[in-house]
């Protein structure tokens, strides 16, 4: 992922789980050990859109519908792809194996963070660095590719063992399976997005 993205996750994770829309660009350089000058890049785009305004050394979260759809328009999921491989087994069973040091992505994400999922789905994303683990559990195998393994940022572990609503969005918004409607069309209003 890009610096960017890593502002842009703050900013939204902020905002839709802590209800803040405030923020200074030397926190933010501070807390990711950026430069200023890239949190005021990662800004450059919101702020052309009016999903930010800056005002000093701070700006304000304007539109969290626009800086949501900027990471989702600009998420390139499949160059984190790492590992990919069929498991011949239910999507549950499936979860049920995946070792505990991961973190979960995805349509995972959004089941275990609001335990429950607006439709079935045959699909499984997770963030990992232990990748010899879950080749060994899942081996490279010819079938329809159910199981994704993403390379972590090294910032991702702080939103928890899935990734925070804001990523679980963009990450959905990347995928092209019919079911990805049902969850994008469920959290738009659950955030009043719609």
């Amino acid at each position: 992922m890009f610096k960017k993205e890593i502002i842009w996750r703050e900013i939204l994770y902020q905002a839709m789980e802590n209800d803040i829309f405030k923020f200074q660009q030397q926190k933010l350089a501070k807390k990711f050990n950026f430069s200023l000058s890239t949190v005021f890049n990662a800004l450059i785009v919101p702020k052309d859109i009016n999903a930010i305004q800056t005002s000093g050394k701070g700006f304000v979260l304007k539109s969290l519908e626009k800086m949501l759809y900027i990471w989702a328009t600009q998420r390139k999921l499949q160059k984190d792809i790492i590992y990919k491989t069929f498991v011949n087994l239910p999507i549950q069973k499936l979860e049920a194996n995946i070792p505990a040091d991961i973190i979960w992505g995805s349509f995972s994400a959004y089941k275990k963070i609001k335990q429950d999922a607006p439709s079935e789905y045959s699909q499984i994303y997770i963030y990992t660095n232990n990748l010899e683990e879950i080749k060994k559990r899942f081996p490279l195998k010819k079938g329809p590719t159910n199981l994704f393994i993403l390379k972590p940022d090294k910032y991702l572990k702080i939103y928890g063992p899935q990734t925070c609503m804001a990523q679980t969005f963009v990450d959905i918004w990347n995928n092209n399976e019919w079911y990805t409607n049902e969850f994008i069309k469920k959290i738009k209003e659950q955030y009043n997005l719609i």
